[in-house]
């Protein structure tokens, strides 16, 4: 019989891997040195048992294998108080698992990870269990791991059967699975002899039942079971051998596979295909050995793992089916609706059950913004004590969810705001104890839903932005600035190239590199950020986002011959200007007089250089636009409507295009070019700049 290939199973550990180490770090956080709480001591070590098992059960992720072995065994000593926990264990613990990250990440990529970082990693984990008198650990897990396939006749048993105080052998273990096809029997009939001696095996009506001798827990035999069928399937129990059975064991072996009628298709995989027969050198209680396989099985009954490639794939074809869609429906406005009403009802159905389609699948690429919440902890616990700060963190709307693509890149830009709230917002316990203030800083990450935009905010209860100190530094930079500019135009200034307040250079931040970086990535996902302080009260930033990059609702506006897309969310108002409304100022720029505020008025045809279009201001119509704290006034020749648009990228398509974000294709087939709100705005901020507040005169 072929060996069974596990590789297919790689991509499905790294994840389950992946999850079971965030969660290790979020415990670990969580434990109170002091008094730690028993169920998340077993929590942790679950999670280690789990990656250990599941790292020797592959035979391939040998240094993942015995860095976990290493912190199983000292998690269990001291969930059993054979140790007593302390800060700097919790410390060691936090860098264990960063270990085991970079560990996994060399696997996913095919490579091997570090041998210096595993030998230094594996001396400290060792070294602190001898200090302790925990059990250190061997080389290695308990035995190199058998192939899982390999024949039985060739295998020696990982574990000597269990004896009882008057040392003879208790009742074996009866593994009883109904519903099983062949090629599944013979896999857990290799698996029962990883597990220990086979002792006997009948086959009957679709069902098998195994006797074997073996040390191993119910919960480790579910789990390993569970790596072929389902729990529901499963029943393990502790009775003799049939009366009947002989002592041929490897005929009744092989005869009991071959009575099967093969099934097609592969073998279920649950989140408990990470066990493993593999035990730590120090004996475990059954409850805690492995995670209990029942859970598992439910979880994995309703949902999937599915590769983003896919669902990007598919948001790309329902994307393309919404432009067809479309463009059935720009065909079909010219028929009489009297003759052709069936096929203007069933358009409509379309049309609606395309919108739905579209929604539904966009929501698979959703994800909680607790994926990108749940690494701060971690931050700011380092950095604190890092920095002598004491500081508390807040976080609100977990559960908000954001579109894969954006909430993977919206995590540098957070981190860099975190990291300049701990080391220039918050201050130091006496600094904050000579303010009257708690000596325990507090920083607040939240994140909620506005409209089409999700708005995520970072706040300190700081020393807040130093007005004087950025202007100084503003005029060192040569920025132009004067005593006279609003706290928002002043807070602007941070975002300036190269800008920093900063005394002296940290690891954490004030190398003036950071900022102007972080708004240009925030406007690279089509959103804006904006800043907010009070001088001893602390530093609000505000990000706004769109929720998804794969669909816009847009406005539509004809400019000449040419169609233009403007993003609906910056849309404020539209008008059609008057002639005392609209007043000059240096060379021939003009702007908008609108409700007292004078509004710089850009003109999309010269921007973007397109003939045949509206001269007159008065005859064209004015879209006011907001661009993070700034409106600016868009001159266009004709408001079209309201749609929802496939966003296409440009550049992957063309080239890139200033003033153009993407692309899209409309319901009569044309391509439609969808405006970059944040490059006119800076456009046009850059030509005032040039400028030093000419006088207005009314254009005649």
């Amino acid at each position: 019989m072929s060996e069974l290939d596990l590789s297919q199973f790689y991509e499905t550990f790294f994840d389950e891997a992946d999850e079971l180490l965030a969660q290790m770090e979020q415990l670990l956080l969580q434990l109170d040195v002091q008094a730690p709480d028993i169920e998340q001591l077993n929590a942790i070590f679950r999670a280690a048992h789990s990656i250990k098992g599941g790292a020797a059960t592959f035979g391939t992720f040998q240094k993942l294998a015995e860095t976990t072995h290493l912190l199983e065994n000292l998690l269990d000593a001291i969930r059993r108080q054979d140790m007593v926990l302390r800060a700097d264990m919790v410390d060691i613990f936090l860098e264990t698992k960063d270990v085991l990250k970079s560990q996994l990440d060399a696997y996913r990529a095919s490579q091997e990870p570090e041998e210096a970082v595993y030998e230094r990693i594996c001396a400290v984990l060792r070294q602190l269990a001898q200090e302790d008198g925990a059990p250190a650990g061997g080389a290695g897990p308990a035995a190199a791991p058998v192939a899982v396939a390999a024949p039985v006749v060739a295998q020696q048993p990982m574990y000597m059967p269990a004896a009882s105080a008057s040392g003879t052998s208790e009742k074996p273990t009866c593994v009883r699975i109904r519903d099983v096809g062949g090629k599944d029997a013979q896999a857990l009939l290799d698996e029962m002899g990883n597990l220990g001696q086979v002792l006997h095996s009948q086959s009957k009506g679709g069902g098998l039942a195994v006797w074997v001798q073996t040390t191993c827990s119910v919960a480790d035999i579910e789990a390993v079971c569970c790596f072929i069928v389902n729990a529901d399937q499963l029943r393990v129990t502790h009775e003799a051998v049939p009366a009947s059975a002989g002592p041929d064991v490897v005929s009744q072996f092989e005869a009991a596979a071959s009575s099967f009628t093969p099934q097609d298709g592969p073998a279920p995989t649950s989140a408990t295909a990470l066990a493993s027969p593999a035990r730590a050198a120090a004996p475990t209680p059954p409850k805690a050995a492995a995670p209990a396989a029942a859970p598992h099985a439910d979880k994995e009954s309703t949902s999937i793992r599915v590769g983003v490639e896919k669902v990007d794939q598919i948001i790309n074809l329902v994307g393309e089916l919404v432009i067809t869609q479309a463009m059935l429906t720009q065909t079909a406005s010219t028929l009489d609706p009297v003759v052709h009403d069936r096929l203007l009802n069933g358009l409509e159905q379309l049309e609606r059950n395309a919108r739905d389609l579209q929604e539904s699948v966009m929501s698979i690429r959703m994800m909680p913004m607790d994926y990108v919440f749940s690494r701060f902890p971690r931050v700011v616990r380092d950095l604190a004590g890092k920095m002598g700060k004491q500081i508390e963190l807040e976080t609100h709307g977990r559960a908000t969810e954001l579109d894969k693509s954006l909430i993977e890149r919206i995590i540098d830009p957070l981190t860099h705001l975190v990291r300049n709230s701990l080391d220039h917002g918050i201050e130091t316990p006496d600094k904050r104890i000579a303010a009257d203030k708690d000596p325990v800083g507090k920083l607040t990450l939240s994140a909620q839903h506005h409209g089409g935009n999700i708005v995520i905010q970072v706040t300190d209860d700081g020393a807040g932005l130093n007005r004087e100190r950025i202007l100084k530094k503003a005029l060192e930079q040569g920025i132009a600035v004067s005593e006279s500019m609003p706290d928002e135009e002043v807070w602007q200034l941070i975002f300036a190239p190269g800008f920093s307040t900063a005394e002296k250079i940290t690891d954490v931040s004030g190398r003036g590199v950071g900022m102007d970086v972080v708004r240009r990535n925030i406007q690279d996902m089509g959103g804006h950020v904006q800043l907010s302080s009070r001088a001893g009260q602390g530093t609000t930033t505000r990000i706004v986002l769109p929720l998804t990059l794969a669909i816009l609702d847009g406005m539509s506006v004809r400019v000449g011959t040419e169609t233009f897309i403007l993003p609906l969310n910056h849309v404020t108002e539209s008008m059609q200007p008057t002639q005392d409304q609209i007043y000059t100022v240096a060379g021939d720029e003009r702007v908008l007089h609108v409700r007292g505020e004078y509004l710089p008025l850009v003109e999309m045809h010269r921007a973007f250089s397109v003939g045949h279009a509206q001269q007159d201001p008065t005859q064209a119509i004015a879209v006011i636009m907001q661009a993070e704290d700034k409106r600016f006034a868009l001159l266009v020749d004709h408001l079209v409507g309201q749609h929802q648009v496939v966003v296409k990228n440009l550049e992957a398509n063309y080239r890139k295009v200033p003033g153009i974000s993407a692309a899209t294709i409309m319901g009569d087939g044309s391509v439609a070019l969808i405006v970059d709100v944040f490059a006119l705005a800076r456009a046009n901020r850059e030509k005032w700049s040039h400028t030093s507040r000419p006088v207005l005169a009314q254009a005649a």
